[in-house]
């Protein structure tokens, strides 16, 4: 009887949990967030060694999972991509087979779901090292053959910030056909002789789908003590430079979630300039702006500063592009302090 009540009140939260899921890739599809990772608890219990269960156990699980297809459907129909991302304790190269073990059943039960709702990835980290990193890693292949092929074909792995770097992971995702998750902040929390950008080329490469990357900000900034920790949001400029132009799919690793998805995403499209005014008595005035044509007829309308406002017209003599605010700012600066004579050959430069 008791087992009777365990299973309805689970049938319960897994229906629960299919209907937010759906609620959850509608809000993406509205906001235009291109990715969703789907909570590894979605089923609760799942592979608990007590109350653990499978779909036929539960009363109206072929609905549920009909319910979590219904997710799967939508995803496809407007562009969502889903994934996966096991808990800490799924760890592949453990020595003790008895963890393997669970981490192979808790792949298992994250595949199937995967496989309902169209995900394509299933990560997870490298994990320990146990005194030898290379034995842990040929262990950790080894173990690749408890794998069934849903899993196989989802599996990818992420480098950490404490114990594997890009360098570590890369000749195994090679050798076994795993994508490389690029974890940007772990790299430079563990970083190794790769630079951003070959580790970049490098993880591309072992994909043979779009790959996905990750991105996260240190609670404390760079220069604090808590580099590891995650911050509310993103710092636009640890977004690297030489990801603007590819085709990825970036995961979002910050406190404030969606929040922080759609910040960042109005952050790298915004367009930032520095430049240069010709006033009428000769004089230049620097400034900066996302809006350059609006700013230049702010000046001539006299609405923009009160230095040109007294010296109209102006004439754009020189500009030049920054990704971020902050970039801007700091080179506007850089050019007022330049000599009359520094200005008139940038001026020049852009002639």
């Amino acid at each position: 009887m008791e087992r009777a009540a365990a299973l309805e009140k689970l049938s319960d939260l897994c229906w629960a949990n299919a209907d937010a899921l759906l609620a959850s890739l509608q809000f993406c599809a509205s906001h235009g967030i291109g990715s969703f990772r789907i909570n590894s608890h979605i089923l609760p219990l799942k592979t608990h060694s007590e109350c653990g269960y499978s779909m036929d156990d539960l009363p109206e699980g072929d609905e549920i999972v009909r319910r979590f297809k219904a997710c799967g459907e939508f995803a496809q129909t407007h562009d969502l991509r889903t994934c996966f991302h096991p808990d800490q304790f799924v760890v592949l190269n453990s020595p003790r087979a008895d963890v393997v073990e669970r981490s192979v059943q808790e792949l298992e039960y994250q595949a199937e779901v995967a496989e309902w709702v169209g995900a394509d990835v299933v990560n997870i980290h490298g994990g320990g090292a146990y005194g030898d990193k290379n034995d842990a890693l040929l262990r950790f292949a080894r173990n690749l053959d408890q794998l069934s092929e849903r899993v196989r074909s989802r599996l990818t792995l992420e480098n950490d910030d404490t114990t594997y770097t890009p360098t570590d992971l890369l000749p195994l995702c090679r050798a076994e056909g795993i994508p490389l998750v690029y974890d940007v902040h772990h790299h430079r929390c563990n970083s190794d002789d790769l630079s951003v950008e070959e580790a970049t080329s490098e993880a591309i490469a072992t994909w043979n789908r779009e790959p996905m990357f990750h991105i996260s900000s240190p609670l404390g900034g760079w220069k604090g003590k808590k580099l590891r920790p995650h911050h509310d949001f993103i710092n636009v400029q640890d977004f690297p430079r030489c990801w603007r132009d590819l085709t990825l799919t970036v995961e979002v690793e910050a406190k404030a979630k969606e929040v922080a998805v759609l910040k960042l995403k109005r952050q790298l499209t915004e367009r930032w300039f520095v430049y240069i005014l010709r006033c009428a008595d000769g004089s230049f005035y620097t400034g900066i702006t996302n809006d350059l044509n609006r700013r230049i007829e702010q000046h001539n309308a006299g609405t923009a500063s009160r230095y040109t406002r007294s010296r109209l017209p102006v004439v754009m003599v020189y500009r030049e592009e920054q990704f971020y605010q902050s970039a801007a700012l700091q080179r506007e600066l850089a050019i007022k302090a330049l000599s009359r004579t520094a200005k008139e050959t940038l001026a020049q430069s852009r002639a």
